[in-house]
């Protein structure tokens, strides 16, 4: 496997968080085990990454009941059609990815808008599955424009996905840093002592701590100079991994295309 597995047991829930290989920049899609089904969150940015996770899906011998796709950042839905099950999402998350239109991924693979496409439309509520109770809700501003967030309050477990990275560079690509301060604050509660990323492994409550740290310094340094802004940020952050995170972000903010 390329990828990499953590495996937390919340009782009758098990959550096996994948994390893609540096290549795939490190982006986890969360395979949430019930009792009788998996839920799986975020599809991956490259087709081969998502086949790793169907794979290690089948292998756990429960069907998969849906794909719930958090954002429409391309790198958390690419791999959508190879999960062969029920694709989930907030309505404002399914029109932007539909604007995107057809795609392709890191491997030159073709995305097409048509396979990758919500089907069925998430409402901020509580919705049980498999007797768990799924708290959604729809978040507004920060990494992207709208994101969901997820918390299984029985169970301690918050899926912040890229609300949070952890040991990668962060993605500031809208320039939203304020308001994602603040959502830092109101996801804070020791109440979810298992906080799922988008990128990077599973984290305690202190990973919103060094993600407002980060945020901070992003604020500080952000300039005009996309270059610039990345070898301060990697001198301020030298053990994050991913710089092409920042390169990403640097497109949306200046134009400057990764190489």
């Amino acid at each position: 496997m390329k990828g990499a597995i953590t495996v937390i047991d919340k009782g009758n829930v098990r959550v096996h968080s994948y994390m893609a290989p540096d290549a795939s920049i490190n982006v986890t899609t969360q395979l949430i085990e019930t009792p009788s089904r998996i839920v799986a969150v975020d599809g991956q940015i490259n087709v081969a990454d998502a086949d790793e996770v169907v794979e290690y899906a089948h292998g756990l011998g429960k069907p998969l009941d849906r794909l719930i796709i958090t954002h429409e950042h391309p790198d958390h839905f690419q791999g959508a059609a190879r999960f062969n099950a029920p694709i989930h999402a907030l309505p404002v998350v399914r029109d932007q990815m539909a604007a995107r239109g057809d795609l392709q991924d890191l491997n030159g693979i073709p995305i097409l808008a048509a396979e990758v496409a919500p089907t069925v439309p998430i409402a901020p509520a509580v919705e049980v599955i498999d007797g768990v109770p799924f708290v959604f809700e729809a978040v507004s501003g920060g990494e992207t424009a709208d994101q969901l967030v997820i918390r299984l309050p029985e169970h301690g477990l918050l899926v912040a996905q890229d609300l949070v990275y952890n040991g990668t560079h962060v993605f500031v690509g809208h320039n939203d840093i304020d308001r994602w301060q603040d959502i830092l604050q109101d996801l804070a509660d020791p109440a979810y002592d298992t906080v799922l990323p988008g990128h990077g492994l599973p984290a305690g409550q202190a990973v919103l701590v060094e993600m407002a740290e980060y945020l901070k310094a992003a604020r500080e340094l952000l300039g005009d100079d996309g270059e610039a802004y990345k070898q301060a940020i990697m001198e301020r952050f030298p053990t994050r991994r991913i710089p092409f995170i920042i390169d990403i972000g640097n497109y949306y903010l200046f134009g400057t295309r990764p190489t």
